[in-house]
């Protein structure tokens, strides 16, 4: 299949959003929802499946990085940040979407309760099941308490698998920035790593800026990242 030419989105994959650089602990749920997503990206495994989760879970990097795999793999893709495009008539913004292998919508909250989105969605969702395409959604609730007015489109959400994606503990987080830092090339240390978690917003997001503020720094510093340098650049 072809990606659709209709509209000129604009939407791009964030480079660094990998599978790889996603920290997962081993044998956790969040561990068992990466495989499931590997699976689908390869062209195996479920054809539709919904995240959810809070703030900071790592939702749009998933549904990113299961875009990147797929790509890489071939297929035509289309990644559609709907908090972004609300502004957009959704019939237009859908139209012809079921042509692309892999459809990727993020933020599935921003339209929920808005009839005229939630009818186009749930006929995407037909054109999709009927033309072998595979989705994936993500949301900051569950399906079934998505406050989606349409019954038929709540029973479409519900078609696939649905996966939380859980928030970190502490130490997992240490351990999730130092798994991100390794992946640039960052040797961070546990004590730093600790430093950093006491003493700064302990948001996923939030904690990966920080760190990609001190990876341009030791770059442009040629410097390691030791506690003084970590203070001294992020203001602590």
């Amino acid at each position: 299949m072809s990606p659709p030419e209709q509209l000129s989105l604009g939407v791009s994959l964030n480079d660094d959003a990998t599978f790889e650089n996603f920290y997962a602990p081993a044998g956790s749920a969040n561990e068992r929802t990466l495989t499931l997503l590997r699976a689908q990206a390869s062209g195996q495994g479920e054809d539709f499946i919904y995240l959810w989760g809070g703030s900071g879970v790592g939702l749009t990097h998933l549904l990113q990085a299961a875009g990147h795999q797929a790509q890489d793999a071939g297929f035509s893709i289309q990644y559609l940040p709907l908090r972004e495009l609300v502004g957009f008539a959704p019939e237009a913004l859908f139209d012809g979407m079921e042509h692309v292998d892999f459809l990727y919508l993020d933020g599935l909250e921003a339209i929920a309760g808005q009839a005229h989105w939630e009818e186009a969605l749930f006929h995407l969702y037909n054109r999709l099941r009927d033309g072998g395409g595979r989705l994936l959604v993500a949301a900051v609730q569950g399906p079934r308490e998505l406050p989606v007015a349409l019954p038929d489109l709540r029973s479409r959400l519900q078609w696939g698998i649905t996966c939380q994606v859980h928030p970190l503990n502490d130490q997992d987080k240490q351990n999730a920035l130092r798994h991100r830092a390794r992946a640039r090339g960052l040797d961070l240390s546990e004590e730093v790593a600790h430093y950093i978690l006491q003493r700064v917003p302990r948001d996923m997001n939030e904690l990966f800026c920080y760190l990609q503020r001190l990876d341009h720094a030791s770059l442009a510093e040629q410097r390691k990242l030791t506690i003084p340098f970590v203070k001294k650049v992020l203001n602590l």
